[in-house]
């Protein structure tokens, strides 16, 4: 839409804590992060504004890096433009659109659009995505409990072998059907690839997986990391991870962990004249599929 009739499409980075929000999208009654974005930025543009997200995420899971666009009417655009009294004009006339909408959220709010820009031609922020991010936190007896950090980390009652946790899951790494590892939807496919998955612990003590995909079926994340917990307290083999997914079928060996240690780190995108031609082939080869970035 950038360009067309005056109207102009925008690029948001989101940030939110997830503990409050019934996940992402809007649902009639409940306090979601897309409802209460979308209120804030209808307060600044008017209107009724539609965001586009690049993962939907779960009640319960956190962003750090999610990234959503929203096309607005020349009407917005002018408004999303408005001069700011004295001082030299922004390069880009939307960037001041993410202090006006954090002044509609008001301060200590549990989501922050860290920026606004205008996006490039061909940019959509759900099909135009090569990669997602997710970070999972876990506080084991080796880490301790710590308070301050209680609404992003899972508690696990026992002493983890990071070592054995890392070496499972990357074992998983590659183009595979993960229909083990994720809560089946009609229609939707189970094939995705797992670009990075590893374990370290934090200066804290914490461990923390890194996972990235080019996209991720429903709980995935929480699934591959429940795995990779059973082998860190010996439930589990190292080698009983890619056996179980190779068996397609969903099984009991292992828990799905909760959405609270999860968090959307990033989404990753090609470069600018190639978004266009990346939301096409991704709208081709999903199809009806849903591209789910929460897990």
């Amino acid at each position: 839409m950038t360009g067309d009739a005056g109207g102009r499409r925008i690029r948001l980075d989101i940030a939110y804590d997830g503990s409050g929000f019934h996940g992402w999208a809007r649902q009639p009654g409940l306090r979601t992060v897309q409802g209460t974005l979308e209120d804030a930025l209808g307060r600044v543009l008017g209107g009724e504004p539609r965001l586009v997200v690049a993962g939907r995420t779960d009640a319960g899971v956190h962003a750090s890096g999610q990234v959503a666009h929203l096309d607005l009417d020349a009407a917005q655009a002018g408004r999303a433009a408005a001069p700011r009294r004295g001082g030299a004009a922004p390069a880009d006339p939307v960037a001041p659109l993410a202090r006006r909408v954090q002044g509609v959220l008001r301060p200590y709010a549990d989501v922050a659009v860290a920026r606004t820009s205008s996006a490039p031609a061909g940019f959509d922020a759900r099909f135009s995505a090569v990669w997602r991010r997710y970070a999972y936190r876990i506080a084991d007896e080796t880490a301790g409990y710590d308070p301050l950090r209680r609404r992003d980390t899972t508690l696990v009652r026992a002493r983890l072998d990071v070592a054995a946790m890392d070496a499972a899951a990357r074992s998983l790494v590659g183009l595979h059907d993960f229909a083990a590892y994720c809560k089946p939807r009609e229609e939707a496919t189970t094939i995705r690839t797992l670009l990075e998955f590893d374990w370290r612990r934090g200066e804290d003590g914490a461990l923390v997986a890194n996972v990235r995909a080019d996209a991720f079926c429903h709980s995935m994340v929480r699934a591959l990391v429940g795995a990779c917990v059973a082998v860190g307290q010996g439930r589990l083999e190292v080698a009983d991870v890619a056996r179980l997914r190779d068996e397609l079928t969903r099984t009991s060996a292992f828990a799905v962990l909760d959405a609270r240690g999860l968090t959307l780190a990033e989404v990753g995108y090609p470069v600018d004249d190639q978004l266009a031609a990346r939301a096409d082939q991704t709208r081709a080869r999903r199809g009806a599929d849903e591209v789910m970035g929460s897990s």
